[in-house]
């Protein structure tokens, strides 16, 4: 009867994680003495030794060394079955990272361009119908991509505009808070020494 602790050794060598298998370096024990190498090294070195066995006309030899390469073969392509399951994981997990960052970034600028331009939602929403309304008949695309051109950027013209005027609208605020609070400051600071 093996003791628990033997037993106890050898789970933990087979659920250890062996790290990179395809570029790891094996000492295989074949028939034929020590074989070292990467597993694809392994079986191209066993293959060789298979044909040469098959060239002796030794069919168990070449059986054996065959059984060696199949063993190596096996654990190379779990080892690249797992790599690239790994790599899938890794593009999904990126790919949701890099939509999820997308979706922040379209929403942020969205709400920034509200908040600066209340009525730019009105202009958004009936920009296309209202065109077509105004010239009576379809107008060729190409007239059409013109005409948004100049629009979108007399659109542009006017957010510069009002992203200045919110600016100084801003520091305009900022400047009297600043005012209010020194002055509740000063009070604050006479109530004290009149006490």
């Amino acid at each position: 009867m093996r003791s628990s602790k033997s037993r106890s050794r050898s789970n933990k060598n087979r659920n250890r994680s062996v790290g990179n298998i395809i570029n790891r370096v094996f000492d295989s024990s074949g028939p034929e003495g020590k074989v070292r190498g990467t597993p694809q090294q392994i079986i191209d070195k066993y293959n060789q030794l298979a044909r040469d066995s098959q060239l002796s006309n030794d069919r168990v030899s070449t059986e054996n060394f065959q059984q060696h390469a199949e063993h190596y073969v096996r654990l190379l392509s779990e080892a690249q079955r797992e790599m690239d399951a790994r790599r899938e994981q890794q593009d999904r997990e990126n790919k949701d990272r890099n939509t999820d960052r997308d979706k922040d970034r379209n929403s942020r600028s969205y709400s920034e361009n509200a908040a600066s331009d209340p009525s730019n939602d009105a202009d958004l929403s009936g920009n296309d119908n209202s065109f077509e309304e105004e010239c009576g008949d379809r107008v060729p695309d190409s007239e059409r991509v013109g005409e948004l051109d100049s629009a979108n950027q007399t659109d542009k013209k006017n957010k510069n505009v009002n992203s200045r005027s919110n600016k100084s609208r801003r520091r305009d605020e900022i400047k009297s808070n600043d005012d209010k609070v020194n002055k509740i400051g000063e009070d604050v600071s006479s109530v004290e020494a009149a006490e």
